[in-house]
């Protein structure tokens, strides 16, 4: 079922082309993009004319759990878990993420966009409906939730924060991931709807072949010239401090 396209779209109009950096990263461990995110996000607080950037990577298996989400939606015994856990200063509830899901973070300063939460949450999501739609399938919205849906299962996630116009964090989208990492969780709090991948209905997708219609997608939504930078994350230096593990997790 989709949305009332009225009730979807804003007033914001964008009719500047602003030029966005890519960086597409490959597989990248969560606590480093999100250092690299936070560098990025206040370097565009200091300096509102610095360039938007959309990073896309893959992460090792993670779960991530927006400010203020509810341990109930936990399946399992994160203390005892072989992979990272975090809470981070996105909203939302329990999420997982691992190889085969792409990840995008945008760091946009929405000052010269549109200064509205609802109207970006509803690009992000334009963007990943696109893409779909390159593969002759329906990506819905649905009332009340905020992601992508096919066919009744959530195959992209989307969860930000964003600080003075200025985003971070982002969405993910479910390319051929190991589902199973799911099963531990209800993700993003939703007991009633299964997630799912795009690998369901094309079995041999690969994240490498999706990957170039998200960044043109991405592009046309948000009237983005994309330059790829080339780079190399040993660049990264980690901050002081830590991302907040979840308080079920005992320190070793």
């Amino acid at each position: 079922m989709l949305l009332d396209k009225k009730k979807l779209f804003h007033t914001c109009v964008v009719n500047q082309s602003r030029k966005c950096l890519l960086y597409k990263a490959g597989t990248v461990p969560y606590k480093t993009a999100w250092e690299w995110q936070r560098s990025l996000l206040q370097q565009r607080v200091n300096n509102s004319d610095s360039e938007d950037v959309l990073i896309l990577l893959e992460h090792p298996p993670v779960y991530t759990l927006g400010q203020g989400a509810n341990p109930k939606f936990i399946k399992c015994e994160f203390d005892k878990s072989t992979y990272d856990v975090y809470i981070v200063e996105r909203g939302g509830e329990v999420t997982y993420h691992c190889p085969g899901q792409l990840v995008g973070y945008p760091i946009l300063n929405l000052q010269h966009h549109c200064k509205d939460l609802h109207w970006y949450l509803r690009q992000l999501e334009e963007v990943l409906i696109r893409v779909l739609a390159i593969y002759g399938l329906h990506g819905e919205r649905l009332p009340g939730l905020t992601g992508v849906w096919l066919e009744g299962y959530k195959v992209a996630a989307i969860g930000i924060k964003v600080s003075r116009w200025v985003t971070m964090h982002g969405f993910a989208l479910n390319i051929c991931p190991d589902m199973t990492g799911f099963q531990r969780i209800i993700p993003c709090g939703i007991s009633d709807k299964p997630v799912g991948s795009l690998s369901q209905w094309i079995p041999d997708i690969t994240l490498e072949q999706v990957l170039p219609h998200v960044t043109q997608a991405f592009a046309a939504v948000f009237h983005f010239n994309l330059i790829e930078v080339h780079f190399n994350l040993d660049f990264l230096t980690p901050h002081s401090s830590p991302l907040t593990p979840h308080p079920f997790i005992q320190s070793t």
